[in-house]
């Protein structure tokens, strides 16, 4: 029997070729820096540390940029802030460059917040989704691709700390340091696929796509929710929040840090039962939940504000559902409503088998809630394929899922399928 053939270890990355540059914070550091990325070719590496958890905003704490012949560099924003010249400068050098980030719709945010406006997209995570890669992240697919492996031990730091350690200086400059490489990797991937003009054209829809919208009723989204059972506790978890966020939003913190969602969740409950008028109840309240000392420096506004949703007629409490345009969950379908489920059963397994066929995620093949809206509301004046590009469908998505979604539709039938499906509820949701 023919022995199984070994992986070859990968090799850990441990410093930028060239070394960990001076961070840049001073013009005449920008100036240089520009200078040497205009003598550089080809696409430009660029990478962005939050401090997401630790901060009310989602301002860039520090930018990675790379060009071959064009040098690594490190750039403080925070000195300069959003519309410097300098920033101004490094927009109109991308201007007609390619731009490599690693999920770009984390970081597009804050590099635009700046000034920074890419006109031409290669996402490596996204173009190994679609390529068909099982791992997407910036790691895995170094490890896979180029054999090296990269440490994250700082991934989830608070880069509004200065000065930024030296290890974590270099840390930052690693995430940028093979990127340009890697992404001629994953372009090679798509193209051998024949998936290149797919990747091509997600990447410009992301470029292109407006901000998204307000949400509707934020404070819906506090975690533990589905707890919260009567329009009286809702009333009193929207009085938090919106106290929180707005001491938050005043100081740039996370507003977690002030007040977990368990902890607006299980007060709201509490409250509902026997109102809580001082400190000392909030805080035997609290303490099951492991208790901050940071949750009781706003003891008093917390008080005030479930107060206040006590106090109010309860016309004023909540609707129990959102009145945005958000579908029923798909749990309720099957009996509540059939004739959607129907279609909907045989739109998800089949293209669940599109999916595996062409060895794509599903959620990249096609958007689930696209799926459900068709099936929901079957086109009348339109095509299938034309009305899944009217919901944001990318061109070839369309062409792919429309066949799949009309056949479904024809369907009288529903198909009995296990409970588990290919994309979880709450992805769908």
């Amino acid at each position: 029997m023919p022995e199984e053939e070994q992986t070859p270890a990968a090799i850990a990355l441990l410093h930028p070729a060239a070394g960990v540059p001076a961070i840049i914070e001073t013009e005449q550091a920008f100036d240089a820096a520009l200078a040497a990325l205009a003598q550089g070719v080809g696409p430009y590496a660029f990478d962005a540390e939050r401090a997401s958890g630790f901060k009310y905003s989602a301002r860039a704490y520090l930018i990675q940029i790379k060009r071959t012949g064009g040098g690594l560099h490190l750039i403080d924003p925070i000195p300069f802030g959003p519309g410097h010249r300098c920033f101004v400068e490094l927009n109109n050098l991308i201007a007609e460059e390619e731009v490599i980030l690693h999920a770009s719709t984390q970081d597009l945010p804050c590099l635009r917040e700046l000034g920074i406006n890419p006109q031409i997209l290669f996402d490596t995570e996204l173009g190994g989704r679609i390529a068909g890669l099982a791992r997407v992240g910036l790691g895995p697919l170094l490890e896979s691709l180029m054999g090296v492996s990269l440490a994250k031990e700082h991934s989830a730091a608070d880069w509004s700390k200065r000065p930024l350690p030296e290890e974590w200086l270099n840390y930052a400059a690693l995430d940028v340091e093979l990127l340009v490489e890697l992404r001629d990797k994953v372009h090679a991937l798509l193209v051998d696929a024949k998936k290149w003009k797919w990747a091509e054209e997600d990447f410009a829809a992301i470029i292109s796509a407006p901000a998204p919208a307000p949400r509707i009723d934020p404070w819906r989204r506090t975690s533990g929710m589905h707890k919260i059972k009567k329009r009286l506790q809702m009333a009193i978890v929207r009085e938090l929040w919106q106290a929180r966020d707005e001491i938050a939003r005043g100081a740039d913190v996370s507003p977690s840090r002030l007040l977990s969602d368990a902890a607006i969740t299980e007060l709201a409950q509490n409250a509902e039962k026997s109102p809580i008028t001082n400190r000392k109840h909030l805080e035997k309240i609290l303490r099951p939940l492991g208790l901050r000392a940071r949750w009781l420096e706003n003891a008093a506004i917390w008080i005030t504000s479930i107060t206040t949703a006590m106090e109010l007629p309860e016309d004023q409490w909540p609707e129990a559902r959102s009145k945005s345009d958000t579908l029923p969950p798909i749990k309720l379908w099957r009996e509540r409503f059939p004739e959607k489920f129907i279609p909907l059963s045989h739109a998800r397994f089949n293209l669940a088998a599109k999916a595996e066929e062409l060895s794509i995620p599903l959620e990249n093949l096609i958007s689930p809630e696209l799926v459900r809206r068709i099936c929901w509301s079957p086109p009348l004046n339109s095509s299938v394929q034309e009305a899944l590009q009217a919901l944001g469908a990318r061109r070839w998505q369309a062409e792919i899922a429309a066949p799949v979604l009309e056949a479904a539709l024809l369907e009288t039938v529903a198909l009995e399928l296990p409970e588990a499906e290919p994309t979880s509820e709450s992805a769908e949701e």
